[in-house]
């Protein structure tokens, strides 16, 4: 496995793969990477012939006040997982080769960016899709993965690749759980003990939910309200949002017809952690 640091020397071994016909994969990640990133590698890999996993904490999608300085970095172990993954490349590049001169030019998806982790975030989708195209044009991918449990980044990161006419197949994995339930994330890993307990009334709420939603009398408002019950009974949490969305257009949905996601978004002492399911 090659461990790349340098846009340009990433660039070239791209371009030397297309000219041989191999077919690219990317897994965009921030590093700190766990079962749910490796399952984002296994399905690139059914589909490509050399596997890219992109390791950088990048400081545009993070606000002021959010936990850059602290996120989880561990360069040694990640690249260790990915090589017993099977992965071909890891590119993990310094801020100033990425951004060069600051991030003087954005790219942002209107709409959907500004709402639900847009609102909560600001700014956070525009360094998400901005460092995504960044990327997809360093690594030149044929296939890109995102995960399940960032859906709104992963329809936004979609709707872009769409809308600039990128010739990438995006791949969205199902979102993996530990075995009390919860979602894998990095950020789990500033849980106390006390913290994760309570945070494991995320996925009871979803269950909630889509109990809720085989009710012949199942409407939006009970759907969601069904989850929030869960969550405001564990009352250590602090929701930010409990939304029914339309998963085509991530446009909040006030009916059942049609594919609905319920998307949360609680914090659990000082951790803020998210999760959604479909309906």
């Amino acid at each position: 496995m090659d461990l790349v640091r340098r846009v340009s020397a990433m660039a070239e071994i791209a371009r030397q793969a297309r000219v041989r016909g191999r077919r690219i994969g990317l897994v965009p990640t921030l590093g700190a990477l766990h079962d749910g990133h490796l399952a984002l590698v296994g399905a690139v890999r059914e589909r490509t012939d050399l596997v890219v996993v992109s390791i950088f904490v990048n400081p545009t999608q993070f606000g002021p006040e959010e936990d850059f300085a602290a996120y989880p970095r561990n360069l040694a172990r990640d690249t260790d997982l990915c090589i017993a993954a099977g992965v071909d490349c890891v590119f993990a590049p310094p801020a100033d080769d990425l951004y060069p001169q600051g991030p003087p030019t954005w790219v942002e998806v209107e709409g959907p960016s500004a709402r639900l982790e847009g609102a909560s975030r600001p700014g956070h989708f525009r360094g998400v899709t901005t460092v995504v195209l960044k990327l997809l044009h360093v690594v030149r991918p044929h296939v890109a993965a995102f995960g399940q449990k960032d859906a709104q980044q992963a329809w936004i990161a979609r709707r872009m690749i769409h809308d600039l006419l990128l010739d990438v197949e995006v791949v969205v994995t199902p979102t993996l759980r530990d075995t009390d339930g919860l979602a894998l994330s990095s950020r789990n890993a500033y849980l106390s003990v006390t913290e994760r307990v309570a945070a494991c009334a995320i996925p009871r709420a979803l269950d909630a939910a889509r109990e809720a939603r085989t009710s012949p009398e199942a409407t939006a408002e009970s759907v969601v309200a069904a989850a929030r019950a869960v969550l405001g009974a564990e009352g250590t949490l602090r929701v930010d949002y409990v939304e029914l969305v339309d998963a085509g257009s991530f446009e909040r949905a006030t009916s059942l017809d049609g594919e609905r996601l319920l998307l949360v978004a609680v914090w659990s002492g000082r951790t803020r952690l998210l999760d959604n399911v479909t309906l």
